[in-house]
Order: C-alpha cells, then structure tokens, then sequence
C-alpha cells in the first residue's frame, strides 16, 4: 500500500445511477493502480433527502459492479460533533459568522451581500452560519489533474454556508472535516464540484488541514442535455447481468478504451484489466459522456 487514500462519497437521496457509476469508477481506479487505499463515505447529512434504505442500495449496487472498498463504511450523520469544533475553530478566529438572512431577501444579488458579518441584521431570526470570504484571501489557487491551473477568489463566490437555520451540517465543512480526519490524498469526483473547490481550499488553509490533490472526471449527459442526476429523475443502476456491458460502457466514458472482448466478461475481469491500463491523460476536457440504455427488468 502506499500513501494515497482515496474515496467515494455518495449522499443517499436514492440509488445510483450512470453518472454515480462513472464517478466511483474512476475513483476506484486511480487507487488501485496506485495501490492505495479506497474508502466509501455515506454523506447522510440531510436526513430529509435520504429515504430509508438508500444508503443499503448503494453499498449493493457498488459491490455488483466489483467496486469493494476498504475497512469499514462511513457516516457522516453521526460526525456532528467533529463538524462544531471545526466551526467553533473557524468563528472564534473571526472566520465564520451567524446569518438571519433569508434568501427571498438576498434574491436580486448574485451572491450573498455580507449583510450580517457586522452583526444579525435580525436578531429574532433562526440563524445559518457562513464563511467570510472578504478579509483578503489572496485568491485561491490549485492544479487539478485534467483541467489544469484553476485560480479562484473565494469573494467571487460569497460567503458560503457551514450549517443551516436548521441545524443541519452543509456539504462544504463536512466534506473537508472528514476528508481529512479519513487522511484522503486524492479527491477523484466528477467536475461539477469544481467551483466547489475554492470553498473547500479556503476552508483547509483556515483550519490548518492537508490539502488533497483533485482530479475531476467529465460527466455524464442525459437525454435532456443535463447532468445526469437523481434529481432529474436518472434510472438507478441494476444488479444483475446487465452490470458487465454497463461497467464496459463506464470504462468508455471515461475515455479508457477497454478492449471489446472484455465487454461481457465478469465485474472482476474487466476491473482487473482496467486497473492495469488505467491512463487519466485519456480524459477529455470538456467532453461528457452520454448515458447508455439498457434493457428494463
């Protein structure tokens, strides 16, 4: 084994669908050929947006499909604690503030206007708590594997949420409290959460954390010309013999031309020579892959 700790780290608002598969297995593959480690982590951290089960049918879906990971799964719904010291971290230093601001209020602004970092412009109101992003980040700079020299300043982007008027945790703390507390070195997801990296970054230069190199993966069109998600209703993943010629045609979307013959070969088979032939210089910038059809049950 070496050094490098990968992940893939779905929220279990429903199963998985194409554009799931793609970018787990992409994720998968940069580990093993590096001969690192590759975990899962459950992002459970809406509960309102993860029916029962969920979590349970993506584990299935990724184990039919060859894609095991190492030690145990993790869940980021009972990381709550790990989430407020960061915050208390971050407020303390003058970094995070609370926020009574709705967002019908801040609706004709591109961004969120700051209107609270002086003080709760109204203080009988439930409170979110943001980042600041206007105290002089020189902007954020990174070297992603596929897209090159990405350099960002966060105060283009506003000032983002770490909780919500709720209670809940949002993505962006989470991810980065538990991507280093888990020692992940490369982040391999698709490109999507690229403008959300300068948050991320922002975030571990203020903790004082690792920062993880990234490589993130083209995506995956549906028929309607969007992002394949859950969202717009993306048909989840089987379990059954369709898995071979659906990791085949994953392989294809990730521009690693996997030998024909292997098409129909069991999980294992094509992971194993996939591995071997792994080539992320094959990525195409700018290019996203189509969904494939496949019989129904």
């Amino acid at each position: 084994m070496t050094d490098y700790r990968g992940r893939f780290a779905p929220t279990p608002s429903g199963p998985l669908h194409f554009g799931s598969l793609v970018a787990a297995l992409g994720s998968y593959l940069d580990a093993r050929q590096a001969g690192g480690h590759w975990s899962v982590r459950i992002e459970d951290i809406d509960p309102p947006r993860c029916p029962p089960g969920a979590s349970d049918t993506i584990l299935r879906q990724l184990e039919a499909f060859g894609l095991h990971w190492d030690g145990t799964v993790h869940y980021q719904q009972s990381r709550g604690e790990a989430f407020q010291a960061a915050l208390v971290r971050l407020a303390e230093a003058g970094l995070a503030y609370p926020c009574s601001c709705s967002r019908k209020q801040w609706r004709d602004y591109p961004i969120y206007p700051g209107w609270c970092r002086d003080g709760l412009s109204n203080p009988d109101a439930p409170v979110a708590w943001r980042l600041r992003s206007d105290l002089g980040w020189r902007p954020v700079v990174w070297q992603d594997r596929l897209h090159g020299r990405q350099c960002l300043d966060p105060a283009d982007l506003g000032d983002v949420v770490l909780k919500r008027k709720d209670g809940l945790w949002a993505y962006q703390l989470a991810v980065v409290v538990d991507d280093a507390d888990q020692g992940i070195s490369d982040v391999v997801r698709g490109e999507d959460l690229l403008d959300n990296t300068p948050w991320q970054r922002q975030l571990q230069v203020a903790l004082a954390l690792p920062e993880p190199r990234y490589l993130h993966l083209p995506l995956i069109i549906g028929d309607d010309g969007q992002k394949l998600s859950k969202q717009n209703l993306a048909r989840p993943l089987p379990e059954d013999a369709r898995v071979r010629p659906l990791l085949h045609q994953a392989l294809m979307a990730l521009d690693q031309a996997p030998d024909t013959a292997l098409a129909t070969a069991p999980a294992e088979e094509q992971l194993k020579a996939a591995i071997e032939a792994w080539d992320p210089t094959r990525l195409q910038t700018g290019g996203s892959g189509v969904a494939p059809d496949w019989p129904e049950d």
